[in-house]
């Protein structure tokens, strides 16, 4: 039953309401708030495999479980490197090749089907994620690395890799891994053209209704093995303009508002009812280039145009100087594999023009294209490193587009894109999103043809197949480097990431996209 049916009920009259109501799991639900967000953009799907972007996650996030979690809000580690159980209990290493999982004996999928092995032997099967054919097309770059998933009893089962793998736990509790049931898959993958749009999951929140590009309402599942959630119901809905959020936040149409711009700050935090609450995400907005484009395929004209960008200035300019520009595709996060004495990320004009000047460039055009609403400040930022380029003798023309979708990333010189660091080492950034399986060399075909892809992607085999610290830390500092010689793309910044929140809601943001409603991390006051 929809919220919306339940509501009419009362043109059916209030007794014949309170006696239908008295049993609804969605009546009891009314006692708790609503919670209504106003975001940016919407996924097309709540496949939690297919969806791996920015507004997909915030949404999936309350949907599906994972059976590791990483502990966002503990003190220890930071990041989000502490893990924690989730859809299992516990897990230990049976020998360099093989993890064993045990599952809790009590989650319920929201069509009330029981979570068994086979579900998650389904999760990670070849045919829809973990082989290089997968019907999810990114899957591949998270989980090649497995040979074999195998159900052991009905709670029990066992990952097995191709190689030693550091970082299957974390695999295992971060993207791409939400666990689906298998019969509701299967079955709507049969009417759905081979993937769902609405799989099922176990989280703390159920799809209840979706209306493409307007909004996304998710019903409380009371039946949530983490505790009964605390809000009724959760309304994603699509407001592309930022001042309109913030208006909508401020007349209380809105709970918690998305991508709140630095300068709005002030302006929300001047109420006495409403906050922001911010954090620097793990995730970096960067360029990525199209190395074959006849006008940028010499690796010069991409280095200089990376040295024409002043990073610090868009950072004052666009954040106030609350971004962060990191020390190359890198985070502390990653621990003994961060570089701190790597230099990366340099501002040199006058070397960018002495680079042109050596490649012969000849004033070709180039086109960056861009989303305006999509990332935070894109717009803005484009505007900005346009002038910039200009200024070196580079012939730039801003490119504009709604949306990237349906384009051919391959004939793009220039777009926008942000990469989020999946696990905590270089395997889970650099690796995973520019590696064989990642867009720029996957299917978007922005790396391709140059002098160290090979070699990169010799080195990140090395990283994700062995446990040796002395073996992988110079290989990722190795691919640092040649990523950067190569420059198919670049790092602009690591975004202040604001959101505006009602003062009577207690909810964390974390320093990913994930939008965590559980009841540890979600409770009013009022």
């Amino acid at each position: 039953m929809t919220i919306s049916s339940f509501l009419n009920m009362t043109l059916l009259g209030a007794t014949t309401a309170v006696l239908l109501a008295a049993t609804s799991p969605l009546a009891m639900a009314q006692d708790r708030p609503d919670l209504v967000v106003g975001v940016a953009d919407l996924p097309a799907t709540l496949e939690p495999g297919k969806e791996l972007s920015n507004v997909g996650t915030r949404v999936n996030y309350s949907v599906f479980d994972t059976l590791i979690r990483r502990d966002f809000l503990s003190s220890e580690g930071g990041g989000g490197s502490v893990l924690v159980p989730g859809l299992a209990t516990e897990w230990k290493r049976v020998d360099e090749l093989t993890l064993e999982v045990k599952l809790r004996d009590d989650v319920t999928f929201h069509n009330g089907a029981p979570l068994t092995a086979e579900d998650v032997v389904f999760t990670f099967s070849p045919e829809r994620l973990s082989g290089e054919n997968a019907v999810l097309t990114e899957g591949p770059a998270y989980f090649s690395v497995l040979a074999e998933v195998k159900a052991i009893d009905e709670h029990t089962v066992q990952f097995v890799t191709k190689a030693p793998d550091p970082l299957l736990e974390h695999r295992l509790s971060s993207w791409a891994s939400w666990i689906v049931n298998k019969a509701d898959w299967e079955a709507k993958a049969a009417t759905d053209g081979g993937i769902p749009m609405f799989p099922v999951g176990t989280g703390p929140f159920m799809l209840d209704e979706y209306k493409a590009d307007e909004s996304i309402r998710l019903v409380a599942f009371d039946d949530y093995f983490g505790g009964t959630p605390t809000a009724a119901t959760v309304t994603f809905r699509e407001i592309p303009e930022p001042s309109t959020r913030v208006a909508g936040l401020v007349s209380g149409e809105f709970d918690i508002i998305t991508n709140v711009a630095p300068d709005q700050i002030p302006q929300i935090n001047g109420y006495d009812d409403i906050e922001t609450r911010s954090v620097v995400l793990a995730n970096s907005h960067v360029l990525a280039y199209g190395t074959q484009d006849p006008v940028i395929k010499d690796a010069r004209i991409r280095q200089a145009m990376n040295l024409a960008i002043d990073r610090q200035l868009l950072n004052e300019a666009l954040w106030g100087g609350q971004a962060v520009v990191p020390n190359g595709h890198q985070y502390p996060e990653f621990g003994d594999m961060y570089n701190p004495d790597h230099k990366g990320l340099e501002y040199n004009p006058e070397r960018a023009k002495e680079l042109l000047a050596e490649a012969g460039y000849d004033g070709g055009l180039i086109k960056y294209t861009t989303q305006p609403n999509y990332y935070l400040n894109a717009l803005p930022a484009a505007q900005a490193i346009v002038e910039m380029w200009k200024a070196v003798g580079l012939n730039v023309e801003l490119n504009v587009v709604e949306s990237l979708s349906g384009l051919d990333m391959a004939t793009l010189q220039v777009r926008t894109w942000s990469n989020s660091t999946r696990y905590p080492d270089p395997v889970g950034g650099l690796w995973n999103l520019w590696g064989p399986f990642g867009g720029p060399q996957r299917g978007a075909g922005n790396w391709a043809g140059t002098e160290n892809l090979e070699r990169f992607n010799e080195l990140g085999r090395i990283i994700e197949s062995t446990v040796d610290l002395e073996t992988r830390q110079p290989a990722a500092f190795e691919m640092l480097e040649l990523w950067e010689k190569d420059a198919p793309g670049t790092i602009l910044y690591q975004p202040l990431e604001t959101y505006g929140v009602s003062k009577d809601i207690n909810w964390q943001p974390y320093t990913f996209y994930y939008m965590d409603l559980r009841p540890y991390n979600l409770s009013f006051n009022n």
